[in-house]
């Protein structure tokens, strides 16, 4: 019964991440941990998927290398706006300005 609901929780929890997505529009740091923790919880149901059918684990490894890769591309354009910008309001932003 706790194999059942293992999956059927991270589920939701992406459900919980892109609501998150959404709802936080306004700051890109927040944007950013919210597309972190839909990662990570895609990471959680593609290990117990892998476990349970025996698959070897190198396809995780490997999703969880472009995770590492998509975070650090993330903050280095969150640290270069806060630079040019003195903010990560996307209300401040402008597409004339780029």
């Amino acid at each position: 019964m706790l194999k059942l609901l293992w999956p059927a929780g991270l589920g939701l929890l992406v459900f919980i991440g892109v609501g998150g997505f959404i709802s936080n529009r306004k700051h890109l740091l927040a944007t950013l941990l919210s597309l972190e923790f839909i990662v990570l919880s895609l990471y959680g149901l593609l290990f117990i998927y892998l476990t349970s059918l025996g698959f070897e684990m190198y396809f995780s490894m490997v999703f969880l290398t472009f995770a590492v890769c998509e975070g650090a591309l993330g903050l280095s354009i969150l640290v270069s706006m806060i630079r040019t910008h003195g903010n990560d309001y996307f209300q401040s932003f402008s597409i004339l300005q780029c």
